[in-house]
C-alpha cells in the first residue's frame, strides 16, 4: 500500500494532463520548451520508423509507401525490433524529465514501460498460435487486401499484384515459425486445425475456376472503378491470375500441408500450463491484459462473485415478465424462441444489419447528454465476409482511417442466425460501434495534441473495459426499454463474467474444453455453438477475455470515486473526455487522472 500511495504521489506532481492543474505543474516543473519539442520529435521519429517497418500498418493508415509489400514475418525481423527497442530505452533515458511538461512526462512513462515489457518478455514471442481460427495468417490476409488495400489507379492495381506475388515468401516464413514452435512443443491444440484447414481451403477454393477466387473477385471489382482501358485492365487481371497460380495457391497448399502434419502431433489438452514457464507466461499474460497485479486466482473469484451478481438481476427482470420456472428454463426459453430470432435467410440478414444501424443511430443522436468530445469518423455495420464467417467470432470492429477514407465498421457474423438473438442488439452495438470501439478508437486517433504512438496504443483493458461500459451506459440513460432488451444486457455482461472463471479455470486450474464449454452453457443463455466458438477462442487467447470485466469494473470504481468526492461537481462529460483524450494508458494511470481531476477541484 505505500509503495501505491507513494507513486500516486509522483503521479499527482508528473503526470496529469488535467488543465485545472497544469498551472500548478507548472510550477513545480522547469519546463524547458525546447526539451519538450526535442522528445515529442524523437518520439514521433520512432513511431515513424516502426510504422514503416509494417507495410501493412502503413495501409491500414490509409498510406501508400510500401504498399506492393507484406510484412515480414521472420524470426530474425522480430529480433531485430526488440534489438530497437533496447536502443530506444537508451535513448529515452537520456531526456531530462524535470524539463518536461504533464503531457510529455506521461508520454516518457508510457514509452519506458512499453519498451521495457516488449524487452523484457521477448521470451514469450513464440508463446502463440501464428495460425488459428481467429486470427491466423491465413485469414488475416485476405481480410487485409480485401478490406484495407485500396484500388484507386494503375500504381494501386500493381501493387495488389505485388502483393499476391509475396504472398508465398510470406507464408514461407509463417511455415518457419510453427516450425519454431513445434520444436518448442508449441501446437495449438487438435480442435484448432480442422478450423485452420476448412479456412484456408475456403480461400484457396477451385484452381480450376480463378474468377471464383477470393482475391481475383475483389481485385476485379475494384479495377471496374478506376479510368483505364479495357486491355490494360485484362492485362491487369490476367498478371493478377497468374500471381494466384504461382505464388497464392503454392502458398496455401504448403501451409495446408505442413498444418496437416502438426495435426497430427496435437493433443486435446488446451491451456497454457501445458508449456515450459507456462505458469509464468500466464501470469504475464494476465498482467499485459488487464494492466492490472490481480492474480488468477483473485481474478477467477470476481469472476464467480458477478455472475452471482448477475443471475440475481436476471432472476428480478423473469419476475417482472411474471416468468414461471427457473433460471434455466428462462434460459432455455430465450434460446429456442422463435420471436427472438431473424431468419436464416437473406432478408433475415439485412433486418439485422438495419437493427443494428438504427440503434446505433439513435444512440449518436443523444450523445451530447454525455459526452463533450464525439468523433468526427464516420462509422458502417456490415457482415463478416463469407469466406471467414464459420470461424470468426460473434461481432468485432475495424477503426478507420484518420483522414476518414475508410470509414470504421461493425461486423456482425450471421453465418448462424441462432447465435445472433435479437435481445443481445442492443448491447453489441453500443459495445462495437457508438458510444463504444468507434468513439474511443476514433477520438484517440483524432487528438492532435498527442504523439503518434500514443494515439494507436492499445491496452486491451482500457479498450474493451470501455466497449462493456458502454454496453451499461445506455442503460442510465433510458434505453433497453423492452425488458428482453434489458436481459440481454445482462446476458452479455454475465457472457464477460463467465470468462474471468473459464479463462483462469482452462489455463492456470487445468480445464478441459469440454469443462469450460458445460460452465458456460450451464451459466448463460447462449447456444451451444456459440458456447463452443466462445471457449475456443478463449484457448487460443489466452488472458484476453478477462480485460473486458476488469477494465468495466475498474471505470465503474474510478466513476463512482469521482461522484462520492466532486459530489455536484461531478460532470460525467468530463468524466469520459479524461478517459478518451489521452489515448489508450494502463487503467493505473487512468485511476491517477481521476486522482488528479478530484485534488483539482478540492484546490480551486
Amino acid at each position: 500500500m505505500r509503495i501505491k500511495t507513494l507513486l500516486l504521489s509522483a503521479f499527482v506532481v508528473f503526470i496529469f494532463n488535467c488543465k485545472e492543474n497544469k498551472a500548478e505543474a507548472i510550477e513545480t516543473i522547469k519546463i524547458n520548451t525546447e526539451e519538450v519539442t526535442r522528445f515529442n520529435t524523437w518520439l514521433n521519429k520512432v513511431y515513424e520508423r516502426n510504422l514503416v517497418s509494417s507495410p501493412q500498418n502503413l495501409t491500414r493508415r490509409g498510406r501508400k509507401d510500401r504498399q506492393s509489400e507484406l510484412n515480414d514475418l521472420s524470426d530474425a525481423f522480430a529480433l531485430k525490433q526488440i534489438e530497437f527497442a533496447k536502443q530506444d530505452l537508451e535513448d529515452l533515458l537520456s531526456f531530462d524529465t524535470s524539463k518536461l511538461d504533464a503531457d510529455s512526462n506521461l508520454s516518457y512513462k508510457l514509452f519506458k514501460r512499453q519498451l521495457e515489457r516488449k524487452i523484457k518478455y521477448a521470451k514469450y514471442r513464440h508463446y502463440t498460435y501464428p495460425v488459428n481460427q481467429m486470427r491466423g495468417t491465413h485469414s488475416s490476409l485476405p481480410a487485409f487486401m480485401i478490406n484495407m488495400h485500396k484500388v484507386e489507379n494503375k500504381t494501386d492495381a500493381l501493387a495488389y499484384i505485388s502483393r499476391l506475388n509475396a504472398v508465398k515468401p510470406m507464408f514461407d516464413q509463417l511455415i518457419d515459425n510453427l516450425k519454431i514452435r513445434a520444436e518448442k512443443n508449441i501446437i495449438a491444440p487438435k480442435f484448432v486445425f480442422k478450423h485452420v484447414l476448412d479456412d484456408c481451403n475456403n480461400i484457396l477454393g477451385d484452381p480450376n475456376n480463378l474468377n471464383e477466387n477470393i482475391f481475383i473477385k475483389d481485385f476485379s471489382k475494384k479495377l471496374e472503378s478506376i479510368d483505364l482501358t479495357e486491355n490494360e485492365k485484362n492485362d491487369l487481371l490476367k498478371n493478377a491470375k497468374t500471381a494466384i497460380k504461382t505464388s497464392v495457391h503454392i502458398a496455401y497448399t504448403n501451409l495446408i500441408n505442413y498444418v496437416s502434419i502438426l495435426e497430427k502431433q496435437a493433443i486435446a489438452d488446451a491451456g497454457v500450463w501445458k508449456f515450459d514457464d507456462g505458469n509464468n507466461f500466464y501470469s504475464y499474460r494476465l498482467e499485459e491484459i488487464t494492466t492490472t497485479t490481480l492474480t488468477s486466482d483473485s481474478i477467477h473469484k470476481i469472476g464467480l462473485t458477478e455472475v452471482e451478481r448477475i443471475h440475481n438481476e436476471m432472476n428480478a427482470i423473469m419476475d417482472r415478465l411474471n416468468f414461471k420456472g427457473s433460471l434455466q428454463d428462462f434460459f432455455k426459453f430465450m434460446k429456442h424462441d422463435k420471436q427472438f430470432y431473424y431468419s436464416d435467410t437473406q432478408e433475415g440478414k439485412d433486418k439485422m444489419l438495419l437493427g443494428y444501424q438504427a440503434i446505433i443511430d439513435s444512440m449518436e443522436s443523444r450523445l451530447d447528454e454525455v459526452f463533450y468530445t464525439k468523433p468526427k469518423a464516420r462509422m458502417q455495420v456490415k457482415a463478416v465476409e463469407t469466406w471467414r464467417e464459420k470461424s470468426a467470432g460473434k461481432a468485432f470492429y475495424q477503426r478507420g482511417t484518420p483522414d476518414g477514407s475508410r470509414k470504421g465498421t461493425f461486423y456482425a457474423n450471421l453465418y448462424k442466425m441462432a447465435d445472433m438473438p435479437t435481445y443481445e442488439m442492443e448491447a453489441l452495438a453500443y459495445h462495437e460501434g457508438i458510444p463504444g470501439h468507434h468513439m474511443q478508437g476514433s477520438i484517440s486517433q483524432e487528438l492532435t495534441n498527442l504523439p503518434e504512438f500514443r494515439k494507436y496504443s492499445s491496452y486491451t483493458a482500457y479498450s474493451e473495459g470501455w466497449g462493456l461500459y458502454c454496453e451499461f451506459l445506455p442503460k442510465e440513460m433510458g434505453f433497453y426499454e423492452d425488458p428482453y432488451s434489458d436481459f440481454g444486457r445482462l446476458a452479455m455482461e454475465i457472457w464477460r463474467a463467465c470468462r474471468l472463471v473459464v479463462d483462469t479455470g482452462i489455463h492456470e486450474k487445468k480445464w478441459t474444453r469440454e469443462q469450460a464449454i458445460k460452465y458456460l452453457t450451464d451459466n448463460t443463455p447462449s447456444s451451444v455453438n456459440a458456447c463452443t466458438k466462445a471457449i475456443e477462442r478463449y484457448i487460443v487467447m489466452p488472458g484476453q477475455a478477462t480485460a473486458y470485466k476488469i477494465g468495466m469494473l475498474h471505470i465503474l470504481k474510478m466513476r463512482k470515486k469521482a461522484k462520492k468526492a466532486l459530489k455536484e461537481e461531478f460532470d460525467i462529460r468530463k468524466f469520459h473526455d479524461i478517459f478518451l483524450r489521452s489515448g489508450a494508458v494502463p487503467l493505473s494511470i487512468f485511476e491517477a487522472q481521476i486522482d488528479n481531476w478530484i485534488l483539482a477541484n478540492k484546490n480551486k
